[in-house]
């Protein structure tokens, strides 16, 4: 029997995107932000919520862009680090043994070594409380070679992508295999 849980709890898992942004002197930074995911399929939309006391905040609204950086699971340790310290202490990429690299079609700072990154210019933002949401139109999608499937779209197996489960404060994987068909499983219910 489904109970009422004492607490509204957010979705889970949530995708992990480290957003690279650069602050007010041009420092390549960035921060988890667990809060966001796809919000248009057309024009390409992700969204990510940022509480305005973040430094990265100010890179976002500044230059009106952000990149999307997509961990893989054995990236748990550099990703979190993101998030757990302030750019304004310290170059978070060269403490985390990662590589900035410029976009080349929006002003904001991708993750060299993540699997996935996905350039975005800011679209629209709506304060939602304790973050303001930003929505990114995505304008360039990078990924490397490998993760690529036959399609020449980024794999989730081979990616591995991490994701985050807040209410356990836990990150986690996909697994090892899809589960069924997306569009296609439910077509069995009607056929019976």
């Amino acid at each position: 029997m489904k109970i009422a849980v004492n607490k509204p709890l957010p979705v889970y898992p949530a995708p992990v995107f480290l957003v690279g942004v650069y602050d007010e002197d041009g420092k390549p930074g960035g921060m988890i932000a667990a809060w966001g995911g796809i919000c248009c399929s057309e024009p390409p939309c992700v969204t990510a919520a940022i509480q305005k006391s973040r430094h990265s905040y100010g890179g976002v609204v500044a230059r009106r862009a952000f990149t999307v950086n997509i961990p893989s699971e054995a990236q748990a340790a550099e990703a979190d680090y993101f998030g757990l310290f302030s750019g304004r202490d310290g170059d978070k990429f060269a403490a985390a043994g990662l590589t900035p690299r410029r976009g080349e079609a929006v002003d904001a700072p991708l993750v060299e070594e993540f699997p996935v990154s996905l350039e975005c210019e800011v679209v629209h933002s709506v304060e939602l409380g304790t973050h303001v949401l930003f929505v990114g139109k995505v304008v360039r999608t990078w990924a490397f070679e490998e993760h690529l499937d036959e399609r020449g779209l980024p794999d989730p197996l081979k990616v591995r992508p991490l994701v985050f489960a807040p209410q356990f404060g836990n990150y986690y994987g996909l697994g090892d295999k899809p589960v069924a068909r997306a569009f296609s499983v439910g077509k069995s219910i009607r056929e019976g």
